[in-house]
């Protein structure tokens, strides 16, 4: 689906925490802003080396830890306002888009409007 960018968005996280499916991360708390955003499970590597929030829906939660269900990404897209995107996904107010020059990342949905 096309939409256009009614809102800048801009990535906080110059690190995005990348997992594959089948690994185990540290559990931390869960996202309690913005109800639009329910269902965000702030997760850290192992190793310590990345951290960002994952979608519940994606993670096998057994104690502290848990396991990723499918490969996936925290990458934020810095985007300004006017440009077209493609999105992908849609997950807990998120959607997974492409920009014109083929970079890719999750863009709040409340910064989107479908083209029509």
């Amino acid at each position: 689906m096309e939409y256009i960018v009614i809102k800048k968005h801009t990535s906080n996280y110059p690190n995005p925490l990348c997992v594959i499916k089948g690994e185990k991360v540290k559990v931390g708390r869960r996202y309690t802003g913005n109800k639009d955003w329910a269902n965000w499970i702030y997760c850290v590597k192992l190793d310590k080396s990345q951290e960002g929030w994952v979608p519940e829906q994606i993670i096998a939660i057994s104690e502290h830890l848990g396991t990723l269900l499918e490969d996936y990404t925290a990458k934020e897209l810095t985007i300004n306002k006017g440009e077209k995107v493609i999105g992908a996904q849609e997950l807990n107010g998120w959607i997974w888009c492409e920009g014109s020059s083929s970079n890719s990342g999750w863009i709040p949905k409340s910064n989107l409007k479908i083209v029509s």
